[in-house]
């Protein structure tokens, strides 16, 4: 029997995250070394919208360095972890509310590798990604991820990678926080610990601080296939919670 595994939302920000020594990385560090070594990874990266559900099914995922204009070391990186057909093939078969497509040309974006570049280094879990479908609303996403949670129980680790609030469009290049940013950030916050996920899933009946930190949804929706996941009296940690670049919540989620 396999351990139950603990479910995460990591808040991944900036690419260069992966190769610096920063207050981020070092949540990460840290988050990877206390869970239990998984069976396998899924995750669900704000970098692979698509028309439809995709699960990677290859033997070997490449490293996608979907970013320009970053430091010449960061497209030097890879991380080579296994890929898992045979799992991706078991998420294909246990979602039943939606159709699931088997993908051989993705592999994995740097949603994906750069946070696990840092809480598995040695590349030795096998890893999958499952896409954001473009044309569902966010009920749908949520629910599509309900149907994953016999695979805590297997032993596989189930990742959203995104961040909580998400708008480039008025980032700055300093530590600094709009404070509709923090606000938002906060309130996201309030309703995890009190395992209300309905306004969570309805940010559109929000304010003009859910618009702003919320101006494209790709990086938002992967907290609800985390969220779903969530079992009633399950404890909830936040790590790496800060606002930071005016515009970004690097806020992380551990559930179980």
């Amino acid at each position: 029997m396999s351990e139950k595994m603990p479910v995460l939302f990591v808040g991944h920000g900036s690419p260069t995250n992966v190769m610096e020594d920063n207050e981020y990385s070092r949540a990460w560090d840290a988050a990877g070394k206390a869970l239990p070594k998984p069976k396998a990874v899924i995750c669900i990266s704000a970098h692979w919208v698509t028309r439809g559900t995709l699960v990677t099914a290859m033997d070997k995922p490449r490293t996608i360095y979907d970013f320009y204009g970053f430091p010449p070391e960061m497209y030097e990186m890879r991380y080579d972890a296994p890929g898992a057909p045979d799992l991706a093939e078991q998420v294909r078969r246990i979602i039943k509310n939606t159709e699931v497509k088997p993908d051989l040309d993705w592999g994995l974006d740097h949603g994906t590798w750069s946070v696990l570049k840092r809480m598995f280094p040695q590349a030795d879990v096998p890893v999958i990604q499952m896409s954001l479908d473009a044309n569902i609303e966010a009920q749908k996403h949520y629910d599509i991820s309900r149907q994953l949670k016999e695979l805590r129980e297997e032993g596989v680790l189930i990742i959203g990678s995104g961040n909580i609030v998400h708008n480039l469009r008025m980032a700055r290049f300093d530590d600094s926080a709009y404070n509709w940013a923090i606000e938002f950030d906060q309130r996201i916050a309030n309703w995890i610990t009190q395992n209300d996920h309905d306004p969570i899933i309805h940010y559109e009946k929000g304010d003009q601080a859910a618009a702003l930190a919320i101006n494209s949804a790709e990086h938002y929706v992967p907290l609800l296939y985390t969220l779903a996941l969530k079992e009633e009296n399950e404890p909830v940690e936040f790590f790496a919670d800060k606002v930071m670049g005016g515009s970004i919540s690097m806020r992380s989620v551990r559930i179980g």
